[in-house]
């Protein structure tokens, strides 16, 4: 179909030459099939042939691109005096009943569909159930499924005692076995691979160490080495300076979460070409909830507030040094749900004191380009997908405009009136630390 968006104040993603998203008042958005092919001031004869999408003056801009996210989990907070949950032996349980799991899949793939009526139009997958994530993509591929345009990693390579190791990744135990972990990976069609290669706040074993090292850097290295010479990038969990540091001088491309760095650290980010993935929403509710919000233990909220001290610290630091920083939510975490990116833009500009102008930028065009994809996706211009979103007010006045859209486009379909599942009472416990 060719539709035309008119009447919108266009925010297209792009800066300026001083760092400003400028506000073009009363542009036009043509799109044909799923490609945009115009944008800006349109006369009425270039409108000729276009279904007419008036928007009275409401904000259109890209979809949003999420670079980090778990489907195998919705977000939903943990209960008073909960057990914390053992993921390997749910995993072990669900494999056992393959009913369930197959019930679990469709799970996963209602939570990309959140992704997108919320405004991402673009998300990577960093650590799944099994092959889950890659079938969901290829059923949204299809048209099986409503959802974004998806990157996956599938299942990640861990150790024993290792980070989501036996649930969301596999146990390596020597280098050998990672580097076949990473080629049997590989068979399930995956876009990147990632490691776990420190633990995190859920696993922390001590109060103020979280982040251990938990993978061997020849481990590390195996795996690298492997993903490269089949021609895949590697996302690295990491949470301390330590693993940081082993991550990068083995080979990784992608630092997610981070730590506090040294300029060790960052010289190896530069001489490495390796980019940060900033992720501050999950150490929200562990760092700054009181314990009886956040169902924590007290050692996860210090954990929680080392971590998230780190997150940002590393994300400014790359951020001064000329280093690529992109922004993910970990949305799977406790109350981080799969339909609030705009909260991580938003902690992005609060936390990281970049313009708003900027934490947008970051958030459609910089990371449509960390993922190799700029030329498709991330901004509004002739020939990219039409990956688009509509909000009534100004997300750079406040980017809770964007909990609410009035449209919602992805490769050319369009949904109006997008609404995901929500979760009110975590949605206002958030709404607090804003």
């Amino acid at each position: 179909m060719k539709r035309a968006f008119v009447n919108g104040n266009v925010l297209d993603g792009l800066l300026d030459e001083a760092g400003r998203m400028p506000v073009h008042e009363g542009w036009a958005v043509l799109v044909d099939d799923d490609r945009i092919t115009a944008v800006g001031n349109l006369s009425t004869s270039e409108l000729m042939g276009y279904e007419l999408i008036d928007l009275a003056g409401a904000y259109i801009l890209p979809g949003l691109v999420n670079l980090h996210a778990h489907l195998a989990a919705s977000g939903k907070p943990p209960k008073a005096n909960a057990k914390p949950v053992d993921y390997k032996k749910l995993f072990d349980t669900l494999s056992a009943m393959p009913p369930v799991l197959a019930g679990y899949r469709m799970m996963c793939a209602g939570l990309a569909k959140d992704e997108l009526l919320s405004g991402v139009t673009t998300l990577r997958c960093v650590g799944g159930i099994l092959d889950f994530d890659g079938k969901i993509r290829d059923m949204i591929n299809a048209g099986k499924a409503l959802g974004p345009r998806m990157l996956v990693c599938n299942t990640g390579v861990s150790v024993p005692g290792g980070h989501f190791a036996g649930s969301l990744a596999t146990e390596a135990t020597s280098p050998e076995e990672a580097a076949q972990h990473v080629r049997e990976i590989a068979e399930t069609n995956p876009d990147w691979i990632k490691l776990m290669i420190t633990g995190g706040v859920m696993d922390a074993t001590e109060e103020g160490e979280p982040g251990a090292l938990r993978m061997p850097p020849e481990y590390v290295r195996a795996a690298c080495d492997q993903a490269h010479e089949l021609g895949y990038r590697v996302a690295a969990h990491v949470e301390s300076p330590e693993g940081v540091r082993v991550a990068l001088e083995n080979g990784v491309d992608s630092i997610e979460h981070g730590a506090q760095p040294d300029e060790h650290i960052i010289e190896l980010f530069k001489e490495r070409g390796v980019v940060d993935i900033c992720t501050i929403s999950p150490a929200v509710p562990y760092t700054l909830f009181p314990l009886e919000e956040s169902h924590a233990v007290p050692a996860a909220k210090v954990n929680g507030k080392v971590v998230m001290d780190g997150i940002i610290a590393c994300a400014k630091a790359c951020l001064d040094a000329g280093i690529p920083v992109g922004l993910g939510t970990d949305a799977g975490c406790p109350f981080i749900t799969h339909y609030d990116m705009w909260r991580e833009v938003d902690y992005f500009a609060k936390y990281c004191e970049v313009s708003a102008d900027f934490a947008l930028h970051t958030a459609t065009l910089v990371n449509a380009r960390l993922l190799g994809l700029g030329d498709e996706t991330g901004s509004l211009e002739a020939g990219k997908s039409a990956d688009l979103i509509v909000c009534e007010a100004n997300p750079l006045e406040d980017f809770a405009a964007l909990r609410t859209l009035t449209y919602v486009m992805c490769r050319g379909k369009l949904t109006k009136h997008p609404r995901p599942k929500r979760m009110r009472k975590v949605e206002q416990q958030l709404d607090r630390y804003r």
